[in-house]
């Protein structure tokens, strides 16, 4: 008798077998070895699946058919077979000892694009910028790393991840889009908000990176294949939105300093634009000018080497007409302020009327984008600032070290995290915790949610909290009275806060009660002339008296509810319930935990 699941030989494939294949199947599929597999596979987009029975054995990996099928018909396949062909024909050049053909075969070898596959994979620009944040955190730490023969991390490739770096940190700057910023051990992290989409990225600490031999770098290089292109991309996309010729022209002198980001903030800035068309001759000579003062006497041969690069990069431009010259690139649009939302407005208006100035052992790279970004002036020390320490305009230094010497009465010493704090908080937080020499507050993340139920909410996260509202002149409640506590026995049955915070509301709303009652019936004796002696602890012992009736009668009610409650309740509701009860329970814990480890820190350090 024949089962009823039989298949015939021949006859086609049912359920899993016939939509999932494993990764040696798909090899010999499409007859490519695993690296150019693992390549292909990320650079389109094509990630394990997971068949609901793996019937190969649970140690394989599933990819869909319909991917595989994506790959096979892709045309880069071609390309890099027609690149192995293309290798086999060098080796051999090289094996007959013909050095000049194979160098001549290298020159010739097929390149792969990548433009049509950023196409299809991001249809629309939204999609890129919504896939930035691995693609920026990838490209900062190439531009980091040191280029390496061995491990083929070529010169250019660094040199391009970093330009494509200060290009995008430049933009993020001068058009004010920057967010939050946070210092970590891993780096410091950055958050942007461009067209709706907030834009997170890990810049890696300006120290001598030391790549590991445990590092998968061939699947970092694949990956960085990609998003080298689509950066750039997106980097063209968003220069021409502010009427910006992509890509930049930098100033050589700056660029030859290690001021790329300065230099590139230069050709970006809005300040220096307000004469868009005038002719080359008047930008040379303002241009000779900044140079002059920047710099000091140079020789007349650099300034027209200087002078002739610019026309040649200027040239072009004007004879398709272009924008202008080198620093008269955008043109001032009448409604851009009507234009910026409110978040952009606060950033920009931030530092708006400080100057900065950088001493050598701050992290300038990091500072130099932050500080712009909010609205301030900055300079460093060293060749190339646009002025020098000992201008009297300067409001703030920036120092991070023990303790400074030589100070100028005119302006503040401050570490660099009081620039970070305050932008995180959004005002100019006082500079007295942040002087030289003094350890300064914790550094709060930005990232975490002080709002949220249960959360541990730290001392100067309170401290900053009250800043601001002084600051947009507002008042906070006290604690202990607000419409919070009006009634907390409703919040503990809604579950807003536990039974030990309503009881100690409770209590404080109590006491207040008692104290208000006792203040009038003192007055009346005091109108009748009656002497009196005031008592606390009589009150005391009366709102504890009635709080912890109060308590116990409430307990019972809320008890009685919640049970009332559950029975009402069907199945999945009443394990949904329990299942968010044992999460608060938890976030409790935490809390606790913290709290406990605060007081042991504290008494150890009294």
């Amino acid at each position: 008798m024949v089962g009823k699941h039989y298949r015939p030989p021949g006859k086609k494939k049912e359920g899993n077998a016939a939509k999932f294949v494993t990764r040696s199947q798909a090899l010999k599929l499409l007859q490519i070895s695993l690296p150019l597999f693992r390549k292909l596979c990320i650079l389109k987009g094509v990630t394990p699946r997971e068949p609901k029975k793996k019937f190969k054995g649970t140690h394989q990996t599933y990819y869909h058919v319909k991917d595989i099928a994506f790959l096979h018909h892709e045309p880069l396949l071609e390309v890099h077979r027609a690149i192995k062909t293309h290798e086999r024909k060098i080796k051999k050049a090289e094996a007959k000892k013909n050095i000049e053909r194979a160098n001549r075969l290298r020159d010739q070898t097929p390149k792969p694009k990548i433009d049509r596959i950023i196409r299809q994979r991001y249809p629309r620009f939204v999609d890129a910028l919504g896939e930035m944040d691995d693609c920026l955190s990838m490209v900062h730490l190439f531009a980091a790393l040191p280029a390496s023969e061995s491990k083929k991390i070529d010169v250019e490739r660094v040199h391009k991840c970093r330009r494509l770096a200060h290009e995008w940190q430049a933009f993020i700057s001068r058009t004010h889009k920057l967010r939050k910023a946070f210092v970590s051990v891993k780096g410091i992290y950055y958050q942007a908000a461009i067209e709706g989409q907030a834009i997170t990225w890990l810049t890696p600490h300006s120290l001598q990176q030391v790549v590991s031999e445990e590092v998968d770098l061939p699947t970092m290089l694949n990956f960085l294949q990609l998003y080298e292109p689509l950066l750039g991309f997106v980097n063209f996309r968003l220069y021409h939105s502010i009427n910006l010729k992509y890509p930049p022209l930098l100033d050589p002198r700056l660029e030859a300093l290690a001021a790329d980001l300065y230099a590139l903030s230069r050709y970006v800035g809005r300040d220096t634009r307000h004469s868009a068309v005038n002719s080359e001759s008047v930008d040379l000579v303002q241009h000779e000018q900044i140079e002059a003062k920047q710099s000091g006497a140079h020789s007349e041969d650099e300034k027209s080497e200087l002078r002739l690069a610019q026309l040649h990069h200027q040239l072009p431009s004007n004879e398709h007409g272009g924008p202008g010259a080198l620093m008269h690139l955008v043109e001032e649009a009448a409604g851009d302020e009507e234009e910026e939302d409110q978040d952009t407005r606060e950033c920009k208006k931030l530092f708006e009327n400080t100057k900065f100035f950088l001493s050598r052992e701050v992290p300038r790279e990091s500072l130099l984008f932050v500080i712009p970004a909010f609205g301030g002036v900055v300079s460093w020390e060293g060749e190339g600032g646009p002025f020098g320490e000992s201008d009297q305009s300067i409001t703030h230094q920036v120092v991070d070290r023990d303790s400074q010497g030589h100070r100028f009465l005119s302006r503040e010493y401050v570490q660099p995290q009081w620039i970070f704090d305050c932008v995180n908080a959004r005002i100019i937080l006082p500079t007295m915790d942040y002087m030289v020499g003094k350890i300064p507050p914790p550094h709060l993340s930005p990232f975490v949610d002080n709002e949220e139920e249960g959360a541990y909410v730290p001392d100067y996260a309170q401290t900053i909290k009250h800043l601001q509202a002084a600051a947009r002149k507002e008042i906070l409640p006290l604690p202990g009275v607000g419409k919070d506590l009006e009634d907390p026995q409703n919040l503990l049955a809604e579950g807003v806060i536990d039974r030990a915070e309503a009881n100690e509301a409770a209590q404080r709303k109590q006491k207040m009660l008692m104290l208000e009652k006792q203040y009038h019936e003192d007055l009346k004796k005091e109108l009748q002339h009656v002497t009196y002696a005031p008592s606390d602890s009589t009150v005391d012992k009366q709102v504890s008296t009635e709080v912890t009736k109060s308590g116990e009668e409430s307990s019972y009610d809320v008890q009685n509810v919640d049970d009332m409650g559950k029975l009402l309740m069907s199945r999945k509701k009443r394990k949904l319930l329990e299942a968010m009860q044992i999460s608060n329970d938890r976030k409790q814990a935490k809390h606790d935990l913290i709290k406990q480890r605060k007081k042991k820190l504290e008494a150890a350090q009294s």
